[in-house]
């Protein structure tokens, strides 16, 4: 039985294949971006042990008001701030299945301003 592959699962198996975090001590995790209809999340992740380092929501930021891209800034720059406690200097960045736009742009944008490299 062959399984047929939606456009977002394509866009998705693409960026996820050329993308791969590597362990915390010797290279660049990655951050990982999930957005929803009303939040947006990211993560740190070290692939080789497949564990999270350090993650974000906006659920957390929640009460403070503003568009979702603001909310999303504020996401990029608490994981970025997470990521540096944790010792994560330098990230790979894995947008998923979305496009480089709106909410994704602004919490890349955010972890740059914050300390991290990518």
């Amino acid at each position: 039985m062959t399984q047929t592959l939606n456009s977002k699962q394509r866009r998705q198996y693409r960026v996820r294949n050329r993308v791969r975090g590597t362990a915390l001590k010797s290279g660049r995790p990655r951050l990982s971006v999930f957005r929803s209809g009303k939040q947006i999340y990211a993560q740190v992740i070290d692939d080789v042990q497949g564990i999270t380092l350090a993650s974000a929501s906006s659920l957390e930021a929640k009460g403070k008001g503003g568009s979702t891209v603001d909310a999303a800034g504020q996401v990029g720059k608490a994981l970025a701030e997470r990521a540096t406690k944790a010792g994560v200097k330098q990230v790979v960045f894995d947008r998923g299945s979305y496009l480089y736009h709106g909410r994704v742009k602004a919490l890349a944008e955010a972890a740059r301003e914050a300390g991290l490299d990518f």
